[in-house]
């Protein structure tokens, strides 16, 4: 479904403080992303949508959101058009 929410990113200075909050709120199970590096503690909210919570001193508490889209050329020039902004397609494993 195009526009459909699949992916939200938590910034957190303390991400064991986030991921207890984030755990408690909504019943969130969080996992290892299993990246070599960095400690990306993966969740799910459902079949095809989840998440990522990551340390972050920078904008700490913003979400990044990543939505479905049927064209994402077309997607991007729309939300620009509109005076969004929207950053430069790139692949997302």
């Amino acid at each position: 479904m195009a526009g459909k929410l699949v992916h939200v990113e938590i910034r957190a200075a303390d991400v064991d403080r986030a991921q207890t909050f984030w755990g408690g709120v909504f019943g969130w199970e969080f996992g290892d992303s299993g990246v070599p590096g960095i400690d990306y503690r993966l969740f799910r909210t459902g079949d095809d949508q989840g998440g990522g919570l990551y340390r972050s001193e920078e904008r700490t508490g913003h979400l990044d959101v990543y939505f479905d889209t049927d064209d994402i050329d077309a997607t991007i020039a729309r939300i620009r058009e509109l005076g969004g902004r929207a950053n430069d397609k790139q692949p997302i494993p």
